[in-house]
């Protein structure tokens, strides 16, 4: 077996994928750009060196994932809302930090005065 059949047995197997994928042009995206020895040197999808990324589908098969920033109040209510995001099926939270709390300030030091709350 090639490896471009190898590949394309990967692709297959992968359920969660969208057929279709098109530009902003309404022109229909392939799901791999081959020929002119591009594989020699890069590879496929999915396979080592991952410089095509690390799924054979790539993001037909796991769109990027959408986060939001959800801080606010104390520790406590954090702690809620984050896990109420996720219960809910968030995939992945962000939290930013101000950057005081970046530079080991507490809150009410100093240095922090003008960047919290």
């Amino acid at each position: 077996m090639s490896e471009r059949q190898a590949w394309q047995r990967e692709y297959d197997a992968q359920s969660k994928r969208r057929e279709r994928f098109s530009s902003l042009s309404f022109e229909e995206v392939p799901a791999l750009v081959d020929g002119e020895g591009l594989e020699e040197r890069i590879g496929y999808p999915g396979n080592y060196p991952y410089t095509r990324g690390i799924h054979a589908s790539g993001y037909r098969g796991k769109l990027w994932t959408i986060r939001q920033f959800a801080g606010f109040a104390g520790v406590a209510d954090t702690n809620e809302r984050f896990r109420k995001l996720l219960a809910e099926g968030q995939h992945g939270l962000s939290v930013a930090f101000d950057m005081p709390t970046l530079m080991g300030y507490d809150s009410d030091h100093v240095m922090a005065l003008g960047e919290v709350g």
